[in-house]
This record gives C-alpha cells, sequence and structure tokens, in this order.
C-alpha cells in the first residue's frame, strides 16, 4: 500500500464516525442545504496533509505541477486549483478533530513554547486587511514582527501534547494554563513562563515547571542535578518549532484567507504528529 492510499484510507475512516457525530450535532434546516463537492472531505483533506509533508513551499505549485499531472489517477475528481481553494475551509472542523486523535499524551515530561507566525512584513502592516483586527505586533527574540503566535506544547519524544494560536501581543505566561490543565510531572519552558504565581497554582495540580532564572532575580528557585540536565534539554522543541515551518511550511505571508490560514496552521500540525521520525530526548542524547 502506497503511502497516498494509506493516508487516505485513515483519514476516510475518521471522516465516517465525524460526518455521522456532525450530522446529529447541527441543527437541521431543510431551506438551506450546503453545496456538495465532487471532490469528497477525506480527499480535501488527504491533499493539504500531503502538501505539508511533502516540502514544497508553495500550495499553487504543488497542485498544479504535481499533483494534477501526476496524481490525477490517484483523485479521480479532482478539480480546477480556484475551485479547491473554495472548499479548503471545509476541512478546518475535521483537521481540529482529526488533531486531537493524533495528538500524543503526556509521558510525565513537557516542553512548552511559542513560535511567531509571520503573515506580513513589518513595512506593509498597514496596508494588510485580511487579518486586520485579529493579528497583533509582536516581539521575539529575533525582534518585532506582525502575527500570531502559535503556542506549543510537547512531550520529551517530540510528539505534540497540545496547541494554542493567540495574536502576536499576548505573553507567554498568559497561556501557561489553560495548556497545561491535565499535565502531571514535569514541564520545562523558557525565561517567558517565570511567575510565581502561575508556578504555585501548576504546583498545586501536580505539574513543577522548570525555567532558567534571571540575573537580576533575588530569590532564585534551587534545582537539582537531574533538573538541570533535563532544563538543558529545552532545546527539543526548537527542533520541532524549526520543522513545523521549514518542512511542514507552517508559515507564509502569501494568505488571503482568515479560513485558509487555519487550514494551512492545522494541516502543517497534523503532518507532523503523522511524521513517524520525530525528535526526541533520544537523538538529541546520541549526538
Amino acid at each position: 500500500m502506497d503511502h497516498i492510499t494509506e493516508l487516505f484510507c485513515i483519514l476516510d475512516d475518521f471522516c465516517k464516525e465525524f460526518n455521522q457525530s456532525l450530522e446529529k450535532a447541527l441543527i437541521s434546516d431543510q431551506k438551506s442545504k450546503p453545496q456538495k463537492s465532487a471532490l469528497c472531505l477525506s480527499e480535501a483533506m488527504t491533499i493539504v496533509i500531503l502538501f505539508h509533508q511533502s516540502g514544497f513551499r508553495f500550495f499553487k505549485y504543488f497542485y498544479c505541477q504535481i499533483l494534477i499531472p501526476f496524481w490525477k489517477t490517484a483523485f479521480p475528481k479532482l478539480l480546477s486549483y480556484n475551485r479547491f481553494i473554495e472548499i479548503m475551509p471545509r476541512c478546518l472542523s475535521a483537521l481540529t478533530s482529526f488533531f486531537h486523535q493524533v495528538k500524543g499524551k503526556d509521558t510525565g515530561i513537557s516542553i512548552i513554547d511559542s513560535t511567531k507566525l509571520v503573515v506580513c512584513h513589518n513595512l506593509r502592516i498597514k496596508r494588510n486587511r485580511v487579518f486586520q483586527g485579529l493579528a497583533s505586533r509582536g516581539k521575539s527574540s529575533t525582534g518585532w514582527f506582525y502575527g500570531f503566535k502559535l503556542h506549543i506544547l510537547i512531550n520529551h519524544l517530540g510528539e505534540v501534547i497540545n496547541i494554542k494560536l493567540t495574536s502576536g501581543s499576548i505573553l507567554d505566561v498568559a497561556v501557561l494554563g489553560s495548556l497545561t490543565q491535565e499535565l502531571k510531572g514535569i514541564l520545562l519552558g523558557d525565561k517567558g513562563y517565570l511567575s510565581k504565581a502561575k508556578a504555585e497554582v501548576l504546583a498545586s495540580r501536580g505539574l513543577k515547571i522548570l525555567t532558567p532564572s534571571r540575573r537580576n532575580m533575588k530569590t532564585k528557585s534551587i534545582q537539582t542535578e537531574e533538573e538541570k540536565k533535563l532544563l538543558g534539554r529545552r532545546g527539543l522543541i526548537e527542533t520541532v518549532n524549526d520543522q513545523l515551518k521549514n518542512l511542514n511550511q507552517i508559515e507564509h505571508s502569501r494568505h488571503r484567507s482568515v479560513n485558509n490560514f487555519m487550514v494551512n496552521m492545522k494541516a502543517a500540525v497534523v503532518a507532523y504528529c503523522l511524521n513517524p521520525n520525530k525528535p526526541t530526548f533520544r537523538n538529541l542524547l546520541q549526538k
């Protein structure tokens, strides 16, 4: 069984259950019925995820130069590029639900971080209309940007446990509680998650957060040698962020729709979750 068929079978089995659950949850309205597409939901999801697994940087080139000429037999009812862009938002709710099926589990050692998703160059902020009222200016370790922050929580096996998208101006520590509601054990973070009040709340739930100390801190937390070694391996999440951006193409500045921006983000995370060769603590120790 080739990779395309295997991926389609997984998504098709999921979509059958998803559509049944969705029909039961929605309020039926006989007057307005959604226009059906020749391409089913599982096929559309397969195409979107395949793009993020392919390594191509431009979806239009992937669709027009690779998918249509060479993979037409796998998708007999393939739509034109413009029509497919129109139906892409239909994948959003299904991709969100599918992520919860393929995401990782709590292993007792978790790492949290955020990465910027730039939607346009700083010189074009005033001309940007797509994300007006949603995106905002923010500052990262590399400077100012305009866009969003993707807050990511992973385990020591490199598996994504949870994600949250916020505007660029939201502080990292502000989403600490919502991302770690069901976690236990040890949580590794950078200096952006330093907060005595938050640490006490997490400790009451059985989660201990380890962060580097600032130089000007009067009282620094005492860490054991094992905790210091674990904190030194926090760079694993930077590798995950790098793969999401450079291999799965989670970030680009060519979006013309908020819905398709969300589909692109969700599909990139799902494509990463389906990757069997994830960076882990073991891989880092071998190096």
